[in-house]
């Protein structure tokens, strides 16, 4: 593991812990040159899908852009960054069980919206507004009302 302190490539492993459930092993490691210590993790590495955009690119599957889409829509929310990562975990995980090889990135999406509609209805409209390219504020308005109708019929 190269050191991101002094680049060097030696290190030695201090402390394995599990993390996220046993899904990934966090490791403390004191780099042999310089003597700084950083943290590691480790996770399976999955056949994930390659995702097939609306114009019909293709291309890898990406955890971080549905991390980015997730804080940027939370941002200034009372989300804490754990909860943004294990929405994140929960949306790539369901990708994983599909099973497919190759995933449409409206699926992906979807699911985002499903998480954040439960999670905080202001971080599900800004979400939306983007992901389903609203074109005016009337649009935006039918968002809002379903959403007050949906919080009426509770």
């Amino acid at each position: 593991m190269k050191c991101p302190f002094c680049d060097e490539l030696e290190d030695k492993v201090v402390d394995s812990r599990m993390a996220k459930e046993g899904e990934v092993i966090r490791r403390r490691r004191e780099c042999l040159s310089c003597k700084r210590r950083y943290t590691t993790y480790e996770r399976v590495e999955e056949s994930l899908p390659v995702v097939v955009k609306k114009d019909g690119r293709r291309e890898p599957f990406d955890r971080l852009k549905i991390l980015a889409g997730l804080k940027k829509a939370c941002e200034k929310r009372p989300i804490s960054t754990a909860t943004i990562e294990a929405v994140t975990d929960r949306v790539e995980k369901r990708i994983q069980e599909m099973g497919e090889t190759e995933v449409p990135s409206t699926t992906i999406g979807e699911e985002v919206m499903k998480e954040l509609h439960q999670l905080d209805q202001v971080a599900y409209v800004r979400f939306a507004s983007v992901y389903r390219e609203f074109k005016d504020i009337d649009q935006f308005m039918d968002e809002l009302k379903a959403l007050a109708r949906e919080r009426r019929e509770k």
